[in-house]
Formats: structure tokens, C-alpha cells, sequence
């Protein structure tokens, strides 16, 4: 014995308008007393992701997501072989814009000459979804983008309520087709004041810090093997000096680091013993200046002894390329040692 129809519609009363599964009649068991929760299924495949950007007002041509099934070139229908015949028809192009998005999108249907789109709309018979009053409705899937005449009879004239020979004609549909990126893998979609693209996150405001930021004591933490690319850049491409800035200098091509706030300052990023060089001048109390073998960066990345006592950078002496200037002669037979080469 076959269902009957009002246990369809009930199961659908209760699926669709409140969530849940039927596991009674209604009589019993009515939508708000189901125990089961049954949502509708969201296809993460299905979504699509820039429907944000579609606009209240369809456009006058195909434009952005949006694209165009004029006048001039309606859709052209094919009959679903598996329904009674003229019943059913197919446009074989799915995600046609509803007019839950705005009222001009609802889609308009014509009878007319299979193979003449061009012609459809301005020599086509006009058919409405609300029929002509004789029982001849028909409903349009947005979704699948099927055309089904619901009502008891076909289809009828639109304009002057007459009957339609559908022999040797077909249906064309004027509408408005979603053809943006559909599906949370190819996902393109703005959040606030994020933009997701692919693999890719982006700020949508300009010159905008992006933030990240965990609850507690929770860590940042990469799970992978590979390693972390850093921002890179000239010296005039430095952002803002801000305690604890990291960048990659590829004018130097050093880590650079901002500690204080107001500067940025080269991280060693290795050390070779190889690498340090000493000096050593004898004092013969005259000589204010010596010259060393290198010429070390700044006066902060050499270590000075006069008769083994550290002198004060700036203070007991400075440099000049290579060149080392104590102010004043150390006295005659002083040793003075000069170590450099610490980093650059």
C-alpha cells in the first residue's frame, strides 16, 4: 500500500519547518513534541562563497558572480526524458540566482521554436508561474534548474490565455546564474575585516595589523617540519620600529630585530671562532691612533685592553674605518690589545 499524502506532507512539515525527523503521526507525536533533531545537510562542496557580493539589483549584463541569461539569449531547455511528456525541462545549468536575493531575479519562461533563443523572448509565448487562472502553474528549481509544470493543465498563453502547441517547441528561461566560486575548498569570501582566498589570508583594510590571539596560557604552535618564511625587505621598505619586530633585511641580508622600540638592530645569526681578530700595538707614548686589519662595524662590536684593563667605548676611544684614536699616547711600552670581528 502506497504512503499516503498527508504522512508525506507531515514528514515534511516536520523535516523542513521545525528540524526534526518524524517517528509518529502527527497525532501523536506533532512537530514540536518529535524527540529527534534532523537538520537540513550543508554541503561545504555546495556553498557558495562570494554570494555576498551579489547584488540586490541584477545587472544589466553578466557582471562579477553574476551571469546574464538575457532577452537576446535565454536559456534554451531540454524535455527530461524520464517525465510524462512536455512535463518537465531541463537547462542543464544549475545555481540560478532565487529571488530570495531580490525580487528582479525571479526567473521568466517562454514557449518558442526549439534552436531560436534569439528570438524567444520577442516572438516566444510568455508563460507564468502563477498560471493564467486555469490550473496551469508551473515551478522553477533554482537550484537544479529544472522547470516543472505543476499545475493540472499545460501551460497557457500568458498574454492572451490561449493554449500552447508544444509540438516542435521547447522552453527557454530568463534569468540570472551564481557562477562564482562555489565550495569551501575553492573558498573566496571576505569575514569582517579578512579576506580567504585558497590558502591565502589577507587583511581587506588597508595598511590594517593582522592579530592573532589565543585564550590563556595557549601558545602558538606550527605542526610541521618544514620552517617559518619571514616578512623580507629593503631597509626603506622597514615598517614602523616596534619592540619585537622580526624581518629579514635583503639589502644586508641579515635578521634584523627592533628591541627598544625606536631602532632596528642585525641578529648574529652564526659565529666562527675563525672569525675574531686581534690586534696587538705597543704604546711608545706619542701615538694617539693605530690602525687595525679590519674595519669592524661600530665602536660596540670591538673589545679594547690597554695593560690587560677594558677601556670604555666613546668614552676611552673611537674608530674610524680602520683606524683606532685613544685621544691621548697610552705610555711608552703599553700593550694594547684590539679584538674584532665579533659580528657586523
Amino acid at each position: 500500500m502506497a504512503i499516503s499524502e498527508a504522512r508525506k506532507v507531515d514528514y515534511l512539515w516536520k523535516k523542513l519547518g521545525y528540524g526534526v525527523t518524524k517517528t509518529d503521526t502527527n497525532s501523536n507525536l506533532g512537530p514540536t513534541n518529535e524527540p529527534i533533531a534532523s537538520p537540513l545537510l550543508l554541503r561545504g562542496d555546495k556553498t557558495w562563497n562570494q554570494a555576498s557580493t551579489i547584488p540586490a539589483t541584477p545587472p544589466g549584463s553578466t557582471s562579477g558572480v553574476v551571469t546574464v541569461y538575457p532577452n537576446s539569449g535565454p536559456a534554451e531547455c531540454v524535455a527530461v526524458p524520464e517525465a510524462t511528456q512536455y512535463r518537465s525541462w531541463k537547462t542543464n545549468l544549475t545555481d540560478w540566482i532565487p529571488p530570495e536575493i531580490g525580487s528582479q531575479y525571479l526567473v521568466v519562461a517562454y514557449v518558442h521554436t526549439a534552436g531560436d533563443a534569439a528570438n524567444a523572448v520577442s516572438s516566444g509565448e510568455k508563460i507564468m508561474a502563477a498560471g493564467s487562472g486555469n490550473n496551469d502553474e508551473y515551478f522553477f528549481d533554482y537550484q537544479s534548474g529544472v522547470i516543472h509544470f505543476i499545475g493540472s493543465n499545460m501551460p497557457q498563453n500568458a498574454d492572451t490565455g490561449a493554449s500552447i502547441n508544444y509540438s516542435g517547441k521547447t522552453v527557454y528561461i530568463k534569468g540570472y546564474r551564481y557562477t562564482g566560486t562555489i565550495g569551501l575548498q575553492n573558498n573566496v569570501a571576505d569575514t569582517g575585516d579578512f579576506s580567504f582566498s585558497g590558502n591565502q589570508v589577507s587583511t581587506t583594510s588597508s595598511n590594517a595589523d593582522m592579530e592573532f590571539d589565543t585564550s590563556g596560557t595557549g601558545q602558538y604552535v606550527f605542526q610541521a617540519n618544514t620552517g617559518i618564511i619571514v616578512p623580507t625587505g629593503t631597509t626603506a621598505q622597514r615598517p614602523s620600529a616596534q619592540e619585537g619586530v622580526l624581518r629579514f633585511n635583503t639589502e644586508t641580508g641579515r635578521y634584523e630585530v627592533s628591541q627598544d622600540g625606536s631602532t632596528f638592530t642585525n641578529l648574529r645569526t652564526d659565529y666562527d671562532a675563525d672569525n675574531v681578530v686581534k690586534d696587538i700595538f705597543a704604546g711608545d707614548g706619542s701615538t694617539q691612533s693605530f690602525t687595525m686589519s679590519t674595519s669592524p662595524s661600530g665602536v660596540e662590536n670591538i673589545v679594547v685592553y690597554i695593560d690587560g684593563v677594558m677601556q670604555e667605548p666613546t668614552q676611552n676611544y673611537t674608530i674610524t674605518g680602520t683606524t683606532i684614536d685613544f685621544g691621548e699616547a697610552a705610555h711608552a711600552g703599553a700593550r694594547i690589545s684590539v679584538l674584532h670581528g665579533f659580528a657586523d
